[in-house]
């Protein structure tokens, strides 16, 4: 077998951030063809002996952590299994150890799918890096590759809680209580336990013994009402959760209104003095209205793009981090905050948003300080099932006919400007924005709208998939 062909063969791909494709599709050949090629790879510019594992809580996934050990122990290497943990804890862990890491999760796509996701020693892979791993060819015998056991090691979820416990007094978090939404996230029992150090009343609940494929850019209704119902009951703060694999917040207000993931990542930005940040093209046009920022690079959608764009803004700026319309935070550089220094972590984090978040509103609530930014809302919405290649030919379609698109629709405002940086994004005369795109992760239509209220929002993304379904 050679690596390059079964990649190429397997029906797995790279989308926003790692390899996807179908749980079975994850042969032990596909994946230790991977494991090769990426490990190949970085051998032409680090030096390293070991190489990081950890998984989410998805069946499948100690299964294909079993098979990149046996391809990392053919390489004379040793992998280091850290369990189930959020991905930034491994990433983070990894790091610190200056040696490679890789995550088993398929985030939050479809129980059906999985996938792997590739660290560097100094960070998550770039997309030229994923061109480097499908390209590279190497022969390879599957039947010597053994099944090692693996037994976990708690280290590197140790190291993440005391990367947060150390910024903040023990009390930071006293007279607040706070509610974990656990269902099947792989942080679910790190979460508490880091927030009860911190002085919060921490209530768990929702916890899932099937996996539960949470999108945080997409929250479905029942999660809309149950964060209310919670919210009340329990009298709450605020809600915190993730998607599957722990590296995209979901974070509620005190009457259980979840928090768009940019309007999280602005706050948390703005707190930790942020000058410079690396935002895709989704998120909310708020960031530039602020004016808290030297500059704003936006990005096609995915986090190796933030990351990339991270070069050239380090040129210029100290302090830079980047955060996705998910509401995951990439910390770009390293940050004094508080009289400690927050080391570098370019990755996708759930935890540093949301402690940004309870640094910011001091004596307030939550509420009162998304109601002090420009007013700018948005919404996010799917249509599943909705194969790639019909996406491109609709979108194609619209580009070409936008305004009669937009008649179609039933407004009357005109476009005044099409992006394609990603997708298809097409911007009003009354400031409305409609965004929309392929799923670079699952077969999915993507919509984003931005407007002057929540409800037109709400009411745009709506309207369009509906629109769409039905053609």
């Amino acid at each position: 077998m050679n690596t390059s062909d079964v990649i190429h063969n397997s029906g797995i791909e790279f989308g926003t951030s790692g390899a996807r494709g179908l749980v079975i599709d994850f042969t032990h050949s596909t994946t230790v063809a991977f494991t090769l090629a990426f490990l190949i790879h970085l051998k032409k510019e680090f030096v390293f002996k070991e190489v990081a594992l950890a998984i989410d809580n998805r069946p499948s996934s100690f299964g294909i952590a079993k098979f990149c050990a046996s391809a990392i122990i053919s390489m004379g290497m040793t992998p280091i299994y850290y369990g189930v943990i959020p991905t930034p804890a491994l990433a983070c862990k990894a790091m610190a150890e200056n040696m490679p890491a890789i995550m088993i999760t398929g985030s939050h796509i479809p129980f059906d799918r999985n996938g792997m996701k590739f660290y560097r020693p100094d960070g998550e892979i770039t997309k030229k890096d994923e061109m480097e791993i499908i390209s590279t060819s190497i022969n390879f015998d599957i039947s010597l590759f053994k099944l090692p056991n693996l037994t976990s090691s708690p280290a590197a979820k140790n190291y993440y809680i005391d990367r947060y416990i150390r910024l903040f007094p023990k009390n930071f978090l006293a007279g607040k209580h706070i509610g974990i939404y656990e269902h099947s996230s792989a942080g679910r029992d790190i979460y508490a336990d880091l927030l009860s150090m911190l002085g919060a009343k921490v209530t768990s609940f929702g916890r899932s013994d099937e996996f539960v494929p949470i999108d945080t850019e997409a929250v479905s209704q029942n999660d809309r009402d149950q964060a209310k119902i919670w919210s009340h009951d329990y009298e709450l703060d605020a809600i915190f959760s993730t998607d599957g694999d722990g590296d995209r917040p979901l974070v509620a207000d005190e009457a259980g209104n979840w928090l768009r993931g940019d309007i999280l990542g602005l706050i948390s930005a703005i707190e930790l003095g942020i000058e410079a940040l690396s935002v895709p093209i989704s998120c909310n046009t708020a960031i530039e209205s602020t004016g808290k920022f030297t500059e704003v690079y936006r990005t096609r959608i995915g986090s190796p793009y933030v990351i990339e764009a991270f070069q050239d803004l380090s040129k210029k700026h100290n302090n830079i981090a980047g955060f996705e319309a998910n509401g995951g935070f990439l910390l770009g550089s390293d940050v004094s905050f508080g009289g400690h220094t927050i080391s570098a972590l370019p990755t996708r984090d759930a935890v540093l948003p949301l402690l940004m978040l309870f640094s910011a509103t001091k004596t307030s609530c939550i509420s009162s300080l998304v109601r002090a930014l420009p007013e700018r809302y948005t919404f996010s919405d799917r249509i599943k099932n909705f194969e790639r290649s019909n996406s491109v030919i609709l979108l194609n379609y619209i580009r070409s006919n936008a305004s009669l698109f937009i008649h179609e629709l039933g407004m009357v405002a005109k476009v005044i400007n099409i992006d394609v940086t990603d997708g298809l994004r097409l911007t009003l005369d009354n400031s409305d924005i409609i965004h929309l795109r392929p799923s670079g992760n699952a077969p999915e239509l993507r919509c984003y709208a931005e407007s002057d209220a929540v409800w037109k929002a709400e009411y745009l993304v709506t309207s369009v998939l509906k629109f769409l379904s039905e053609k």
